[in-house]
């Protein structure tokens, strides 16, 4: 058997979600999102998120989350401003596009965008109305390079987004991860204050399937239920989504789940550090890209499951290694020990 560090959605679930599905099922509830479960969890977020005039919506991905957010709050002549790591750009085959609106990529080291990165597009775009209209910065936290915002990084992104009439929008795919990585300053409530729509990934951090979108901006909640519905991801059976965010949501069991995600991949960096490996990037969450010999990669490939994400050279390759909620000590000791025997 191989251990997989491919993903953090192997596995189905956790099993206080499971439990609370089968201890429900067959509660009768109300559909379409206004089950007692759904209701109860978008309060709790509102008390985390310290805002009780945010709405939030549930639906099953983190493409479907993107492609409604952005659809819905563009205008067709709009488009969105990226890293060229960014998911909608990469890993959603051309979804956003399709809805009609024009991503335009920034390339960027880290995965992270700065303030004067969108200066150049800004002024790039200028010839009205010939040209698209820039309205709408998409960020993830943490990002697809594993790489997380500071909250003085998110603080004056958000400033110079409102000054140029901007709407930022954060990816939460992998949320959890990025606000409970060792080095993170920022908090969930923080977050909410500075972006007008993010949203918490569950399908990544202990959930079946879905993902909380939260808007902030209120110029922005109005009818946004429609775009739900039109997009088919309003769930007949909402409860669903609701029972998960619920459990994830009490206690901090999402957070929890995450720092646990982090603290194994760390402990991986860790050993590969002492062994003087080179990472692509430098991270703290549950996605790490280390620097190996492609016969060391073909080793660990005999036990273990893993991505080839980046050529160096002709001997040296980057992989990604993401670990999940569930990832055990057996696994990460056993690669640790792989690495140390070769």
């Amino acid at each position: 058997m191989k251990f997989s560090f491919k993903n953090d959605y192997s596995e189905g679930c956790h099993p206080t979600i499971l439990q609370a599905l089968l201890q429900h099922n067959l509660v009768q509830q109300a559909g379409y999102g206004e089950d007692e479960f759904s209701l109860k969890a978008k309060a709790l977020i509102k008390e985390k998120i310290n805002n009780q005039h945010s709405d939030i919506y549930f639906v099953s991905g983190g493409t479907q989350a993107n492609l409604i957010v952005i659809s819905a709050i563009l205008k067709p002549y709009q488009c969105v401003i990226s890293a060229s790591s960014g998911h909608i750009l990469n890993n959603e085959t051309g979804a956003i596009e399709a809805t009609g609106h024009k991503v335009l990529s920034i390339e960027t080291a880290d995965g992270k965008i700065k303030p004067s990165d969108i200066v150049p597009i800004l002024e790039g775009h200028r010839n009205v109305p010939h040209q698209v209209m820039p309205k709408l910065v998409y960020i993830s936290n943490s990002t697809e390079l594993g790489t997380i915002y500071q909250a003085k990084e998110l603080e004056e992104l958000s400033a110079f987004c409102k000054e140029n009439k901007l709407y930022l929008f954060m990816d939460g795919a992998r949320l959890g991860h990025g606000l409970t990585a060792e080095i993170s300053d920022l908090t969930l409530e923080k977050v909410a204050a500075l972006t007008d729509v993010f949203y918490l990934g569950g399908t990544k951090n202990g959930a079946l399937i879905g993902e909380a979108i939260v808007i902030n901006n209120p110029a922005l909640q109005e009818d946004f239920a429609f775009n739900i519905k039109q997009k088919g991801a309003l769930l007949a059976k909402g409860r669903l989504l609701g029972i998960q965010f619920s459990e994830l949501m009490k206690d901090n069991l999402y957070f929890e789940l995450a720092q646990h995600a982090n603290q194994q991949a760390m402990k991986i960096k860790k050993a590969l550090q002492k062994r003087g490996t080179e990472f692509l990037s430098d991270t703290y969450t549950n996605q790490i890209f280390p620097v190996l010999s492609n016969q060391l990669i073909e080793v660990l490939s005999e036990k273990f499951e893993f991505y080839v994400w980046k050529k160096v050279d002709e001997n040296f390759s980057a992989i990604r290694l993401i670990t999940s909620w569930s990832t055990g000590d057996d696994a990460v000791n056993r690669f640790i020990e792989m690495i140390e025997q070769n």
